[in-house]
């Protein structure tokens, strides 16, 4: 092992580990505010991946990839807020067990109704003109879209930072996830409170699904190993907190991406146990849960 390949396999653990952080992000703030395990946040993770795939092949040219970067999210946002409407704001106050198997269900069901709009085969992306070739890093060669996974990463964190600090809507949502009886009393509504919440969250789901559109192939499951990984994130960083789903995702990332130069005939178990590790030390995750 030498400095090169590891700067490089280092770098390309921190793409990976953006862009589950964009999706873990999205799944902590439905945990901190709503209290609801979304076991269906990583098929909206792969509608997005479908819906980028579609909507860059109907617009084309060099423009496509980020028009779809742009409205593939929107349409997952547009789903997340009819099925909060229709379904999740009536069940808000259930046990988190059957809120598990409600939304366990609604992931086979949109899994069915993802092969019946796009089918079984494998789908893919590539990356936009801009984004093309690789660039020297550390020592190190990193295609140039990695290194924009790399910058989008931070750029999320500190969006989603700003809303729910720095925003009356995330103020309220922060209050609502505290003492949502209170919020209600001083005249808030907090069912609409609960929407917006959901949408940013599934919203983020989109946008991981776009992002990774010309790293992997398109296909149906994407969203199985996806929702396990992000769940494992999220229990590792402190459940419901934002800062802790990043620190949680670079530690699977790049675990997962180092493993491949220390033993890469085991290089799916190393994220793992660097999980069991933390939890063994640090029970309730590594940062402050807000549960």
């Amino acid at each position: 092992m030498d400095f090169s390949a590891f700067s490089s396999q280092f770098l390309v653990g921190l793409s990976r580990a953006m862009i589950l952080f964009v999706v873990c992000a999205g799944l902590s703030f439905v945990l901190g505010v709503l209290r609801v395990p979304n076991i269906a946040h990583g098929s909206l993770y792969m509608i997005g991946a479908f819906a980028t795939f579609t909507l860059s092949k109907l617009i084309g040219g060099s423009a496509g990839f980020w028009i779809a970067l742009i409205l593939a999210p929107l349409l997952v946002a547009l789903i997340s807020l009819i099925a909060e409407r229709a379904l999740f704001c009536h069940l808000y106050q259930r046990e988190h067990l059957m809120l598990l198997l409600f939304t366990f269900a609604l992931m086979l069901i949109i899994g069915d109704l993802v092969k019946i709009v796009w089918g079984a085969e494998y789908r893919s992306v590539s990356a936009p003109p801009l984004l093309k070739g690789t660039v020297s890093l550390f020592g190190a060669s990193l295609p140039r879209y990695n290194l924009f996974l790399i910058i989008i990463g931070p750029l999320v964190a500190i969006a989603l930072w700003l809303f729910t600090n720095k925003t009356k809507i995330g103020k309220i949502s922060r209050a609502a996830a505290v003492d949502r009886e209170m919020v209600g009393v001083l005249g808030i509504n907090v069912s609409w409170v609960f929407a917006v919440a959901f949408v940013i969250g599934c919203y983020l789901a989109g946008v991981g699904g776009a992002l990774i559109t010309p790293t992997v192939s398109i296909t149906l499951g994407m969203d199985h190993s996806l929702i396990i990984e992000a769940f494992l994130i999220v229990i590792i960083g402190g459940l419901g907190n934002m800062w802790g789903a990043l620190v949680g995702s670079l530690i699977f990332g790049v675990t997962q991406s180092l493993g491949v130069l220390i033993w890469p005939q085991f290089t799916i178990v190393f994220p793992y146990v660097a999980v069991v590790v933390v939890l063994l030390l640090r029970p309730k995750g590594l940062l402050k849960a807000v549960w």
